[in-house]
């Protein structure tokens, strides 16, 4: 008889995001006039670049022709992207890497998700509270945990709380783990570590042999200059940390899908038989083993950032979003509720006003005023009592949006 992944069970019962959808879906049958505005899932609502759609356009063409079409290609990614990466993202700060330490993929989500296969079944994981689910979830879904307690919190896991008081920047763990997992422009907080903050992350990492798992998925959102744009600005990052980066919300890329991750060589793990083994060569071989690569037209979309008119443009719709950012956090502020981040990423922490539980400020904003949000507690104990706004939205609906918080009665 066949049986299942257990671990599995021990999950809630669906993604945050499918619950969200599921409760939205259900507000919209039983009241179809309802206006509802959006600000809840990281979607992007702008169109892609022009450049990237005039390259996809050139792309397609070339489809259509033997002499210009493309099967199978290499599944690191093209070296007309790869080289471009590199080049504008890290030789541009003087931080080298071989063309065999850049993987690209179909975004962030994937490869946080599965880079923790990587690593051995009893390794140790830490991880903020609130967080991007995915690092939680698919490490117990490996079975990397023990069960859900009652105070949200899964056995196993080292938890590093973020709230107001610390400036939603995590203490150090006070002892040793094998894996760690920043997310820096934080998702869901927005908020952000400083280079002298980081720089404590990379020396605990190196003086106890953690793997820093960091995402810069919002590194293009960053806006002062004592907020590094890639951990590798750290000394001795390359030593402890795989960094994971996207063009899902550089450039508008969440339904077009692409990402890529750097895995230096010389960050390694120990083998049973006490050797030193590069994680590099264990995702090379997973990702020739699991992964087709990225598809030829989406990838010379992506590469199409790099040009001159292609960085302007990026600039330009990063410009759009965190204008949105602005108008909305001035917005909650004028409303009287505390609002964090918004500066330096897309996202907007709020917290519930009167300690309202996460899940019922979501009901009454949706009921109440039609706008939809994402509830803290999905993110973490520690996310209840706040709330995550995106700056994805239309500006319009944006305006709206926050004109509705004005009217909105606690």
């Amino acid at each position: 008889m066949a049986t299942i992944n257990d671990n599995y069970r021990k999950l809630p019962g669906s993604y945050l995001f499918a619950e969200i959808g599921r409760r939205v879906e259900a507000y919209k049958k039983a009241h179809p006039e309802a206006d509802i505005i959006r600000l809840g899932i990281g979607d992007v609502t702008q169109p892609l670049p022009a450049v990237c759609i005039e390259a996809m356009h050139k792309a397609v063409d070339e489809m259509a022709h033997k002499e210009t079409f493309h099967g199978y290609g290499p599944e690191q990614g093209y070296p007309f992207l790869t080289q471009a990466i590199l080049k504008n993202n890290y030789e541009s700060k003087g931080i080298h890497f071989g063309l065999d330490e850049i993987f690209v993929s179909d975004g962030s989500k994937s490869d946080t998700g599965n880079i923790q296969e990587l690593f051995g079944p009893h390794d140790t994981v830490a991880i903020t509270d609130p967080v991007y689910p995915v690092y939680l979830d698919t490490n117990v879904m490996a079975g990397r945990t023990g069960e859900l307690q009652k105070d949200g919190h899964f056995e196993g896991v080292t938890y590093l709380p973020c709230n107001a008081e610390n400036g939603f920047a995590p203490s150090l763990p006070d002892h040793r783990v094998d894996m760690l997992y920043l997310c820096c422009p934080n998702n869901p907080t927005g908020t952000t570590l400083s280079r002298e903050e980081l720089t404590k992350w990379v020396h605990y990492a190196k003086e106890n042999d953690t793997v820093i798992l960091f995402d810069a998925a919002y590194a293009a959102y960053i806006s002062e200059p004592d907020v590094p744009t890639t951990i590798y600005e750290i000394p001795g990052a390359k030593d402890v940390a795989i960094e994971f980066r996207s063009f899902s919300k550089t450039a508008g890329f969440t339904g077009t899908r692409c990402g890529y991750t750097i895995i230096p060589k010389g960050v390694t793990g120990r083998a049973a038989d006490g050797s030193r083994v590069p994680y590099n060569q264990l995702w090379m071989r997973r990702h020739t083993t699991k992964f087709n690569g990225t598809a030829y037209i989406v990838q010379r979309g992506a590469a199409a950032i790099y040009t001159p008119e292609g960085q302007k443009q990026v600039k330009e719709l990063v410009g759009y979003y965190m204008e949105n950012a602005r108008i909305i956090r001035e917005g909650l502020k004028a409303a009287g509720l505390k609002a964090y981040g918004g500066v330096n990423a897309p996202y907007i922490w709020l917290k519930t006003p009167n300690n309202m539980p996460s899940w019922d400020f979501f009901d009454k904003l949706l009921q109440d005023v039609h706008i939809v949000g994402t509830p803290g507690a999905g993110f973490g104990p520690c996310g209840e009592g706040y709330f995550r706004l995106t700056s994805f939205g239309d500006r319009e609906d944006t305006k709206r949006a926050v004109e509705r918080f004005q009217n909105l009665k606690f």
